[in-house]
């Protein structure tokens, strides 16, 4: 199988080439797992706080599955004091090269407690039988 993320590993293809330092740092910060089963490819992406309205996938530059969406930060009340504050609002981004066998046409998406889920069947494949090639008979040494 050949998958390439964007700019994790230097197994997988950079996409810093075309997206900017925001983007960059919405990748970073948006956690997703990618595994492969016998008939399709899955993504599962963490998207704390949106539903599924506020959740874009398309399919960009004809292999390129873009996940996003933005969580608007909350309103700072009048004379309140955070101790912590961890959660983030903002830009939730990742974008990954789909393999060749990816079937573009046949693309799910199911959003679920915070968590997006996209499969992506894969093409049939062609089962590649070896070429015979008869052996003849010469007389000739």
């Amino acid at each position: 199988m050949s998958f390439r993320l964007t700019g994790l590993n230097p197994l997988f293809n950079n996409f810093y080439h075309i997206i900017n330092n925001n983007d960059a740092e919405a990748m970073v910060l948006t956690p997703a797992d990618v595994k492969e089963n016998r008939n399709s490819y899955v993504f599962v992406v963490d998207m704390p706080g949106l539903k599924s309205g506020e959740i874009s996938v398309q399919v960009e530059e004809d292999n390129v599955l873009g996940v996003s969406g933005e969580r608007k930060p909350e309103e700072q009340e009048e004379g309140v004091k955070y101790f912590i504050k961890e959660r983030r609002g903002g830009k939730f981004m990742r974008k990954f090269v789909l393999p060749e066998n990816a079937n573009l046409e046949a693309i799910k998406a199911v959003c679920q407690d915070g968590v997006l889920t996209v499969t992506v069947d894969k093409l049939p494949s062609a089962e590649k039988k070896p070429k015979i090639v008869k052996v003849k008979h010469s007389s000739r040494l």
